[in-house]
């Protein structure tokens, strides 16, 4: 058995490069609440970058996300001497830390993130649920948030004036998540982490490359539909079978050491793909890479509503989920999990159940140009928005959770 691990079903998060039309001589300020989200730079001003990510996710989880404990969620207060208003501090129920909102969304054990030029999943062990003060949950959003704020905090690379260093964003990331759950919070947890970061080069014309990080089992793959071939993906990181390389409490892995950092050219209209293994371990790569093709070529903007080329990204990333989903809850389908098992000597057939594994995070995002000339700091997901609206699916959820920026 996998160790310290019980997950639900995979989700997916699916990227697109695009690129913007506009100069980029051009620059918009940023307010206030826009700087503090963030890069610390001492203008107030920024460049538009040439491309960015278009992304949509496709999500499920057998069991729902527990809630954060205090001090990232503090409880509503049952004195009769505390203020009625929901919009009182003490009635917040968006969790945070070090007095800012938590970035990204939490599915399960698992945590997603989605901005302009990020994309990134992380893989919660969900066994820490079992164990006292263990939150999976908590470790893998933590890490995904101060992952992405350490990204914007590099000036340099903000600004087009260097490369980013995503290993080096990830270790400062993981030793604040470590300082945030130690005494007097005490979580234990342990999570994967794959991330994806777009850059643009200096040279001219500018060309986007992806700097694609990870640490674990989860994967990042680049296809390029028009000519029907993969680009890049990443290798698995195992300790031993079904025990993936992780960060957290009582591991021995750290970012430094175990991450490992690839770099891959791509061009406006390909499409990357940050998978859990709920993805990879029911689904072979040449079945993924179908479905998503089949996808992109089954969308009919003209029969949905909303943003066409974000609702693109969101179906072919359903399509997908619901692809891994059949597998796993099929007792005698062949899965690259259930071959993995045999070749280790174990009796074993059928998809990996969604109670034993937990990639709940999977995002498909296309590279894309747009005329758009507006800078906006990277969107976040707001839990209060989720626990608002409990009659929608977890789908509408994380569809109205993107588009909902904290000022």
């Amino acid at each position: 058995m996998r160790r310290l691990i019980v997950r639900p079903l995979p989700p997916v998060l699916f990227a697109s490069p695009a690129r913007h039309t506009s100069s980029t001589s051009q620059v918009s300020t940023i307010n206030a609440a826009d700087k503090r989200q963030g890069p610390q730079a001492d203008d107030s001003t920024i460049k538009r970058p040439p491309y960015y990510l278009e992304s949509g996710c496709g999500l499920f989880a057998k069991r729902p996300s527990r809630p954060f404990p205090p001090p990232f969620l503090s409880p509503p207060s049952q004195s009769f001497s505390d203020p009625l208003s929901t919009h009182h501090r003490s009635r917040d129920r968006r969790p945070s830390v070090n007095g800012q909102p938590i970035r990204g969304l939490t599915n399960g054990d698992d945590a997603v993130l989605m901005a302009e030029n990020f994309i990134g999943t992380n893989d919660g062990v969900g066994q820490w649920s079992t164990r006292p003060n263990g939150h999976a949950g908590l470790w893998s959003r933590l890490i995904l948030h101060f992952w992405a704020i350490e990204a914007e905090r590099d000036t340099a690379f903000v600004e087009g004036r260097s490369e980013p260093r995503p290993v080096d964003y990830l270790q400062r990331a993981f030793e604040e998540t470590v300082a945030a759950t130690s005494s007097p919070n005490d979580w234990s947890g342990t999570t994967t982490a794959c991330a994806a970061l777009l850059h643009s080069s200096d040279s001219t014309p500018q060309r986007p490359s992806l700097y694609v990080t990870n640490l674990g089992d989860s994967q990042v793959l680049v296809l390029r539909p028009h000519d029907r071939e993969v680009l890049y993906k990443t290798s698995e990181q195992w300790h031993w079978f079904d025990c993936p390389r992780q960060l957290g409490t009582n591991s021995p892995d750290t970012p430094k050491q175990n991450a490992v950092m690839d770099v891959v050219e791509i061009q406006e209209g390909d499409v990357v793909l940050a998978m859990s293994d709920g993805v990879i371990d029911n689904l072979w790569e040449h079945e993924v890479v179908k479905n998503v093709l089949d996808s992109l070529e089954a969308w009919d903007p003209k029969e949905k509503s909303g943003d066409s080329s974000v609702a693109k990204m969101d179906f072919v990333a359903r399509k997908l989920v619901k692809a891994a989903r059949v597998i796993a809850e099929d007792p005698f389908a062949e899965s690259p999990f259930m071959e993995r098992a045999v070749d280790e000597g174990l009796a074993m057939e059928g998809g990996k159940n969604a109670s034993s594994y937990s990639s709940r995070a999977n995002f498909l995002t296309e590279i894309q140009a747009s005329s758009t000339t507006s800078v906006s700091s990277p969107p976040y997901v707001d839990d209060g928005i989720r626990d608002s609206l409990p009659n929608l699916s977890t789908q509408q959820q994380a569809i109205a959770d993107r588009f909902h920026l904290l000022k």
